[in-house]
């Protein structure tokens, strides 16, 4: 008697609380991309006493961390600003690269963060690399074998996919305190080397703030999805349990 009512349990769980879930999360993840553009925007006409450009921020960071070797570029689009520790290269968009702005010099720093993070070889970084092909390789097959498992019954199958896509899940756990550091790190190194007054200094930290956010929002996205599917599965399993 047990299996079945938790089995119809489960799935009512896995639909209902989920739909429930989904309203706040997919409006905070809304709140935050609109955090981020209007802060971005907001700082972004406001230059920063120094004239000090998005470029040279990041090289005053990597410089007040130790960090040398690091090369600095610029990349098409907006807000399309990272670090990628294949070719050690910090990508800063247009409106970062040369803009002398409070907002250009927030991000610079944050992404020379990131570098200053693998120089330093920092734990959840590490970690988050690590797992990257496993991640890629279930982002490519886990919405895939979850389908044919849900519409064949196919448990062992369904069971996989929820496993590959767990991958995605913690990459989105682990970014968390990688982003966080990063933004810390940037704005520590802001602040003891005097390149931002206090007023800009706290409006960089607006920009950073918002754009935490839309991680969080990201992960929490994940987290929902991955009970849901779990969900699903323990409640299949005792529905076919319980007709035994």
């Amino acid at each position: 008697m047990m299996g079945p009512s938790y089995g119809y349990y489960g799935t009512f769980l896995a639909d209902n609380l989920y739909v429930i879930l989904l309203i706040p999360i997919f409006a905070l993840s809304l709140w935050a991309q609109y955090q981020v553009s209007s802060q971005f925007k907001k700082y972004s006409a406001v230059r920063n006493l120094r004239g000090l450009t998005g470029a040279q921020a990041a090289e005053a960071v990597l410089r007040a961390n130790g960090v040398h070797g690091v090369g600095i570029s610029g990349c098409s689009g907006s807000l399309t600003d990272h670090y990628d520790p294949r070719s050690n290269m910090i990508y800063l968009s247009e409106s970062v690269l040369s803009s002398a702005t409070v907002a250009a010099v927030g991000v610079a720093a944050h992404e020379a963060g990131h570098a200053v993070q693998y120089a330093k070889s920092y734990a959840p970084i590490r970690l988050r690399a690590a797992i990257i092909p496993a991640t890629q390789f279930g982002s490519k097959f886990a919405f895939i074998l979850l389908m044919i498992g849900l519409m064949l019954y196919l448990q062992p199958v369904f069971a996989i996919g929820i496993v590959l896509f767990s991958f995605t899940t913690i990459f989105q756990l682990l970014t968390l305190p990688v982003e966080f550091d990063a933004s810390h790190r940037a704005l520590v190194t802001l602040e003891t080397s005097g390149l931002l007054r206090d007023e800009e200094l706290d409006g960089a930290r607006k920009v950073l703030r918002a754009a935490a956010l839309t991680y969080v929002a990201a992960m929490l996205m994940s987290v929902l999805q991955l009970l849901r599917y779990v969900l699903l599965f323990l409640g299949r399993s005792n529905r076919r349990g319980g007709r035994r």
